[in-house]
């Protein structure tokens, strides 16, 4: 032992220390084992801070921050699910609000209008019945338009209607189901102002004469009266996939027009015969909506071709030249308003935007493409 260390040690003969078998103090003994145990516990504890990863400390941020995202992707989803969602109905009306449906918010928007103005309705694309029937599809085509003629037609404070018309045509039958709307909106005392925008040919043309007054632009492409009918044929496609058609028919002309087979002399006169009589049909519609037309001007601009909107107004189709503002004034002249406002429809946001999309979808399928493809139609529809 050192002289520190046994210096260190107390006497043990002086008086007053107890001392332990071993000859050493009690107090010195009780001292030692004190200062081992602060020894022990910093030194454990230093080394716990040594052992412990430093990347334990990010693992509540990383669940924190997994927990937010999944709550934002929830909620989106919960979002979208409810602004698509048709709005709740009590069951003890819901009888009396069957026909109360998402779009029939324009009768609404119209009654929400103090003052006396004009509707705007647009026709745009190819007029046809909307076959669109999935659960994100909305109805839209010629039976929504004419319902928004309907709802115009029985609302007081709508005066008259622009028909904002930008459509090479469309099916005998939806062209003649917006013609006789606008008829009937009109012994309802609503004044029609047609507008023809890029393209106002054929089915088009045949709505607009049903308007009191037409306006058009010196460069629209209009005219073409006339009816046709296209049938396709995919005989030699299935020829070479090796598919063949028999059809079983209660008579020789059940499955006249089919795309499986040629069609016969025979076939083709009775399908002529009733080209002829859709034609008659639309060339009264113009003989009745534009009586002022010289005889010989009027056979002879009924033949299917096309013209200008300059031409038209020459001939005396239109009655001005000119846009949307033009075509805005000249229905509040017609009727006795002097600055018409537009009472227009109303969107439903995002709801209108998640169904167009289906509706898109659903008319671009395969199965929507072959049934266009193989059904015939008998169209006032310019085709180029």
């Amino acid at each position: 032992m050192s002289e520190k260390e046994n210096a260190s040690f107390p006497d043990s003969t002086s008086p007053g220390v107890d001392t332990t078998s071993t000859g050493l103090p009690t107090e010195w003994w009780e001292q030692k084992l004190k200062e081992n145990e602060k020894t022990i516990l910093l030194t454990n504890t230093s080394q716990k801070k040594k052992e412990t990863p430093a990347h334990t400390s990010f693992a509540p941020r990383s669940i924190w921050a997994s927990l937010l995202l999944l709550t934002f992707i929830v909620s989106t989803c919960c979002g979208l699910f409810l602004a698509s969602r048709p709005a709740p109905v009590c069951a003890t009306k819901a009888e009396d609000k069957r026909e109360e449906t998402s779009d029939a918010s324009f009768v609404s928007s119209l009654a929400k209008s103090a003052k006396s103005g004009i509707a705007w309705i647009k026709v745009r694309g190819v007029i046809s019945q909307d076959d669109n029937n999935g659960p994100f599809s909305r109805p839209q085509g010629a039976s929504a338009i004419a319902k928004r003629i309907r709802q115009a037609a029985e609302d007081k404070n709508v005066k008259a209607i622009v028909l904002d018309i930008n459509s090479p045509g469309g099916t005998v039958a939806s062209v003649q189901n917006i013609y006789g709307e606008l008829l009937k909106a009109k012994e309802q005392g609503k004044k029609i102002v047609a507008l023809m925008r890029d393209v106002a040919a054929s089915g088009g043309f045949y709505i607009a004469m049903a308007a009191d007054k037409i306006v058009a632009e010196p460069g629209t492409i209009t005219g073409s009266v006339g009816v046709i009918m296209q049938t396709g044929n995919v005989e030699g496609l299935f020829e070479k996939i090796g598919v063949k058609v028999t059809p079983i028919t209660s008579g020789k002309y059940k499955d006249m027009g089919s795309a499986y087979r040629p069609m016969t002399d025979a076939e083709k006169a009775i399908l002529q015969d009733m080209v002829n009589d859709t034609y008659a049909q639309f060339f009264a519609a113009v003989k009745a909506g534009r009586p002022g037309i010289k005889p010989e001007d009027l056979m002879e601009y009924t033949d299917g071709r096309v013209f200008t909107g300059q031409r038209a107004y020459n001939i005396g189709f239109i009655d001005k030249l000119g846009g949307e503002e033009e075509a805005r004034l000249l229905a509040g002249e017609l009727a006795g308003i002097k600055d018409p406002k537009v009472i227009s429809q109303r969107g439903d946001g995002l709801r209108d935007f998640i169904l167009s999309l289906g509706s898109n979808v659903e008319s671009r399928s395969v199965t929507k493409q072959l049934q266009t493809l193989t059904t015939p139609s008998v169209s006032y529809l310019w085709v180029n």
